[in-house]
């Protein structure tokens, strides 16, 4: 048997004798375990594992919805506060509403990705220019799935 004939054989077997990769998903998101044949071919090989990172994307929490209620405390009436937050909810592509209570303080419902509510709240604690947040008191409530913001009085 000639060097060439040698060597296709070698190359229809996987090669160097080594067999292909058996990957396993594994519970950890963007994981694989792979299990490594060993190069000699002895009776008592050794089964090898490695953990190998898959091109699996992180799970998205952006596209979860979750509605928050903010209520603000400070000098948040009277200085413009309900438009500005109007204004920056639409540009976050957030839904549902923002309102005056009676004891001095704005109440916003919002609904959307945890991101989008996350840079609300902390616009929220800066306000506009006029206003003097001293607190945001945060809670959770039930999505309803509205598709708009809106002022209300």
């Amino acid at each position: 048997m000639n060097g060439e004939e040698a060597s296709g054989r070698r190359a229809r077997r996987g090669g160097s004798g080594q067999q292909p990769l058996k990957q396993v998903e594994s519970r950890a998101p963007g994981w694989l375990i792979a299990d490594l044949n060993p190069v000699s071919r002895s009776s008592r090989s050794v089964r090898r594992r490695e953990w190998l990172q898959s091109e699996r994307p992180e799970p998205a929490f952006s596209s979860r919805v979750e509605r928050w209620q903010l209520i603000v405390k400070g000098r948040v009436q009277g200085v413009g506060y309900r438009a500005a937050c109007c204004q920056k909810a639409r540009e976050l592509d957030v839904n549902g509403w923002v309102r005056n209570l009676p004891d001095g303080t704005v109440e916003v419902q919002a609904e959307g990705s945890i991101q989008a509510l996350t840079e609300l709240r902390l616009w929220c604690e800066r306000g506009p220019e006029q206003a003097d947040v001293l607190s945001v008191v945060h809670g959770q409530l039930h999505p309803i799935r509205e598709d708009w913001f809106e002022i209300r009085r």
